[in-house]
């Protein structure tokens, strides 16, 4: 999600019924970084990574060439909006990549195995979207991000997100190496629809029509509000970007 007024993201104030844990603004968490095989059990922070790690570079390219366009869906899953976002990317045939918040991931696994079932890739977007990231301790950054990553595997029975963005894009050094080290490239975007500011429809089109030249990443929300304009708005795009000659793929990793 890009970032965008109110500090800490919405989730922040769902985070403590939801978990029943409370995150200091400080950095300390509650939880210890999960950096192991998926548990129910902490994970020691020592432990070895078993994945392969990928470049700390931020990423914006596709996969499908000089013409390709990545679609990018952040925030959820939501019950309402992430279904019918799904509906919408299965009758264009088109493959997204969606950057899920861990609590929302952890509230709705049905969700998180369908977009999985379905040909989608996932990405960690943090516990709790705290915009405020890069200036957090190095400790919060990690318990942000691989609980993420905990929470997102497991919801999805087992797939790993490929890919991290930090909320609001607030990278930083340390984030990106952690992230890469867990087999998560550093995702960017090019194009901000600015869907969650309600701009309507024709605003969000609009957007990506004027600004798809400046490179293949789009970013798109599925949760974090009413998103019917979201809906609508990709039910026009990708129809008009296969029209311009586009092809759909996924971020380079």
């Amino acid at each position: 999600m890009a970032r965008h007024g109110g500090g800490r993201g919405w989730y922040g104030k769902v985070i403590g019924a939801a978990l029943g844990v409370t995150l200091l603004a400080g950095g300390a968490s509650v939880w210890t970084a999960q950096a192991g095989p998926v548990t129910d059990t902490p994970a020691k922070a020592s432990a070895t990574p078993r994945v392969k790690p990928v470049d700390v570079t931020i990423v914006h390219a596709s996969d499908a060439g000089a013409r390709g366009v990545n679609i990018t869906i952040d925030d959820g899953p939501d019950p309402v909006w992430t279904p019918q976002v799904l509906d919408v990317l299965r009758q264009y045939h088109v493959k997204a990549t969606f950057c899920m918040v861990g609590t929302q991931a952890k509230a709705y696994p049905e969700l998180v195995k369908k977009v999985v079932a379905e040909g989608h890739r996932l990405c960690d977007h943090s516990v709790s979207h705290d915009t405020t990231m890069d200036k957090q301790s190095q400790t919060y950054q990690s318990q942000q991000i691989l609980d993420a990553e905990r929470m997102i595997t497991e919801a999805s029975g087992g797939v790993r997100p490929m890919y991290y963005r930090a909320p609001g894009g607030a990278f930083t050094p340390y984030s990106r190496k952690l992230a890469a080290s867990r087999g998560m490239r550093p995702l960017g975007w090019n194009v901000d629809t600015k869907d969650f500011e309600l701009p309507g429809t024709d605003a969000i089109v609009a957007t990506v029509q004027q600004e798809i030249s400046n490179g293949p990443t789009l970013l798109f929300h599925d949760a974090g509000g009413d998103r019917e304009q979201t809906v609508e708005a990709l039910r026009r795009v990708l129809p008009w970007l296969k029209g311009q000659g586009y092809t759909f793929g996924f971020p380079v990793r």
